[in-house]
């Protein structure tokens, strides 16, 4: 018995400097990110259609959030063309550790980076 669509529901990246996350996230998203203040940190919301069943993501800073480069790995839509979002990683702070690469004609292409928190990312498109 299958009990649900997905087996994501939300996503949250631990950061530090919740600015400096908040600039390279929107400036490789290429988008104006929308935050709320949390009462004991920040919240930035990334791009996601949640009205249309949209899985989301976003950035969060506070005492209970710690980056890290280990453990669970995130993988992000690129979009039509990730190389879009990753060409603008080290403009914007980051670092690209995978190229985008094919994995197979069915499942698309993945590149990795690492955010300027230290979190490691990994970004999925089809082409």
């Amino acid at each position: 018995m299958k009990l649900f669509k997905d087996s994501i529901f939300w996503v949250e990246i631990a950061v530090s400097d919740f600015d400096r996350a908040k600039k390279f996230y929107s400036t490789i998203y290429d988008y104006d990110m929308p935050d709320i203040d949390t009462g004991d940190g920040r919240m930035g919301f990334l791009p996601h259609d949640r009205d249309a069943g949209g899985i989301g993501a976003a950035i969060v800073s506070g005492p209970d959030y710690t980056p890290a480069n280990i453990g669970i790995k995130i993988v992000l839509n690129g979009g039509k063309d990730l190389g879009e979002v990753l060409d603008r990683v080290e403009k914007a702070g980051g670092k690209v550790i995978k190229p985008k690469k094919k994995v197979s004609p069915s499942f698309g292409c993945l590149g990795t980076f690492e955010d300027t928190e230290g979190n490691v990312v990994s970004l999925h498109s089809m082409q």
